[in-house]
């Protein structure tokens, strides 16, 4: 992988402030506020894109591909939660990592996230005959 200096095990943990508009009452996806499922999902996605970033070449990066996660217990709005992601696969441009959601010590979610390595201007591209 020229270029790149990805390996299994790197680990990344970020804090986020559980704001309103992640709440699912905000997002339609229930009617509390708390910590919506699609808002876990991205900081999970975003925790796995900063962990790898750094480590490719400017044209490329990562997009999403498939998440398979259970979310466990709510985390209120305003609270902190933090989000770790640990590259658990690497297979050519193919990333898995485990992730995991925690308000505490309270486990709010974990699963898998899946990203691919693209080139942005490949990949961008393809949407221009999409119409």
């Amino acid at each position: 992988m020229t270029g790149r200096s990805i390996e299994v095990g790197m680990e990344a943990e970020r804090r986020f402030k559980v704001t309103e508009d992640m709440a699912a009452s905000f997002i339609g996806s229930g009617d509390v506020s708390v910590l919506s499922t699609p808002s876990m999902i991205a900081l999970m996605e975003t925790t796995a894109r900063d962990l790898v970033q750094p480590h490719l070449p400017p044209e490329e990066t990562t997009v999403g591909t498939a998440v398979n996660v259970r979310h466990l217990a709510p985390a209120p709005v305003g609270g902190e939660v933090t989000v770790k992601a640990k590259l658990i696969e690497v297979d050519r441009r193919r990333l898995i990592f485990g992730v995991k959601c925690l308000y505490g010590d309270t486990l709010v979610g974990e699963g898998t996230h899946e990203r691919f390595i693209v080139n942005r201007q490949k990949f961008l591209s393809k949407l221009s005959g999409s119409r």
